[in-house]
């Protein structure tokens, strides 16, 4: 991998983990276009490592924050419900095995499911007169039950869970604001797991320093960027044009599909023995 193609991807990364059309989809897509093995242990490895690099602008953003968590856990139930937040994804994690989608042959289905819910989320929003300003206990549980739904490559992981909380009653803004502190324990815990057993496997040893830095740097000033730019327009501007975005995506990775284009992976359903990782 070149210095450019790691910034690229570090650049993919940071822009659309924040924005609703998905970092892991946009990921597996600039890996086809480059020629990347998306199923290589080592490039799995540097898709932990780019998430890592957009985990610093949400510390840095919501400093202020997560002082007040920590040094006042009683009085802000911030983080305990973060924590509720993390337990769908942590548990469909343990049960289901997400390396059955890393070819990408799902992604058109998955973008597709992205503006659905996108469109849903603007509907809904435009309907409502009254919305919670604060996010509660069953605003945090909804919320974690779509990021679990956003473990799918192609499904926003930031858009879903936006839509999980204006779903459940959540001001938009404040939803925003959640989701983008969400990605802080999904992406440790993902280090946590993952980096384990690339530690212990050797992995990180097969990628190069220099591209792989250049990317997580990319993706932590990109990142930075991009919830700054969500944060301020997300009252402001339709999630339409975002589902608008991730539908033209879709079909048009479906027809390249249907048309049996070597550019993409073909659709091929898995069995339930192998989407389950856990048996009886």
């Amino acid at each position: 991998m070149s210095v450019l193609e790691g910034a690229l991807l570090g650049l993919v990364q940071g822009l659309a983990e924040f924005l609703p059309i998905s970092s892991s989809g946009h990921l597996l897509l600039g890996k086809l276009l480059l020629g990347i093995d998306t199923e290589a242990s080592a490039f799995k490895v540097l898709e932990i490592l780019l998430h890592v690099g957009t985990l610093i602008p949400v510390l840095i953003v919501f400093w202020r924050d997560w002082i007040d968590m920590i040094c006042h856990p009683i009085r802000n139930h911030t983080l305990a419900l973060l924590f509720l937040a993390s337990l769908p994804a942590l548990a469909a994690y343990v049960i289901f095995d997400m390396d059955v989608f890393d070819s990408g042959w799902f992604l058109g289905v998955s973008c597709l499911i992205t503006a659905v819910l996108l469109l849903l989320t603007d509907v809904v929003s435009r309907h409502r007169r009254v919305a919670r300003q604060k996010v509660g206990w069953l605003n945090a549980l909804c919320m974690g039950l779509m990021q679990a739904l956003g473990l799918l490559p192609g499904v926003s992981r930031s858009g879903s869970t936006i839509s999980g909380g204006v779903f459940s009653g959540l001001e938009r803004k404040e939803a925003a604001r959640f989701s983008f502190m969400m990605s802080a324990p999904a992406i440790a815990g993902s280090l946590l797991m993952e980096g384990k057993h690339a530690l212990e496997e050797g992995l990180f040893s097969q990628l190069e320093l220099v591209p792989t830095v250049v990317g997580v740097l990319v993706a932590a000033v990109s990142g930075y960027l991009a919830i700054r730019f969500m944060l301020r327009l997300i009252t402001k501007v339709p999630l339409s044009w975002f589902a608008l975005y991730m539908a033209l995506l879709g079909l048009c990775f479906l027809l390249l599909q249907l048309a049996g284009s070597p550019l993409v992976p073909a659709f091929e359903l898995p069995s339930l023995a192998d989407l389950i990782k856990l048996s009886l």
